[in-house]
C-alpha cells in the first residue's frame, strides 16, 4: 500500500518524469515550471511505494499568479474551489488505485475548506480513461473550454 505524504523539491525530477508519461493529458512542463507549480500549490501530495514516488497531485486555490488558461476559466466563473492542476501516476503503477488514494486526500482537503474540487479532462484529444476516473469520483461537467487545436471538459465535484 503506497504512503501518501507531502512532496518536496527532491521529488521534482521524478515528478517531471511521471508527468511526461501522462502526456498529452497532463500537459508538458519543465522542471523549473514544476518547481513553480509546487511553490504555488495549496495541496501537494505524492504516493510513495518503497520510498519511490509513483504518483502525485498538485492543487491550487483561486487567484494565484498561475497563468494556465484552464485555471483562468475556473477563476472567471467561481470564487471558491480547489483546482487540481495535475494528477499523474507512473505508467507501471496505473490501475492499482494510486490515483484514487490521492483523490481521497484532495476531496478531504476540499471538504475542510468547504469548497468544490475543480478539474478538467482533455476532450480533444480525447482522454477516456481520465473521464471514467473523474466520473467514478463524483465529478460533474460544468462546461467545455475550446481552444485552437484542443478542447477540455471542465468539471466540479462537491466537497460534501
Amino acid at each position: 500500500m503506497p504512503q501518501i505524504r507531502a512532496l518536496g523539491k527532491d521529488d521534482l525530477s521524478r515528478m517531471v518524469e511521471i508527468n511526461e508519461q501522462g502526456l498529452p493529458g497532463t500537459g508538458k512542463v519543465t522542471q523549473a515550471e514544476m518547481a513553480d507549480l509546487l511553490s504555488l500549490s495549496e495541496l501537494d501530495l505524492g504516493a510513495y511505494l518503497d520510498g519511490q514516488l509513483i504518483g502525485f497531485v498538485l492543487c491550487l486555490l483561486p487567484q494565484t499568479r498561475y497563468l494556465s488558461l484552464n485555471y483562468a476559466w475556473f477563476n472567471e466563473r467561481y470564487s471558491d474551489f480547489l483546482y487540481v492542476d495535475r494528477i499523474a501516476v507512473a505508467s507501471e503503477s496505473r490501475s492499482n488505485g494510486v490515483g484514487s488514494l490521492l483523490y481521497q486526500q484532495v476531496v478531504k482537503h476540499a471538504s475542510s475548506l468547504e469548497c468544490p474540487v475543480a478539474a478538467e479532462v482533455s476532450l480533444r484529444p480525447a482522454n477516456p480513461g481520465s473521464m471514467r476516473f473523474h466520473d467514478r469520483h463524483g465529478f460533474d461537467t460544468v462546461g467545455v473550454f475550446e481552444q485552437p487545436g484542443k478542447a477540455v471538459t471542465m468539471m466540479l465535484r462537491s466537497s460534501k
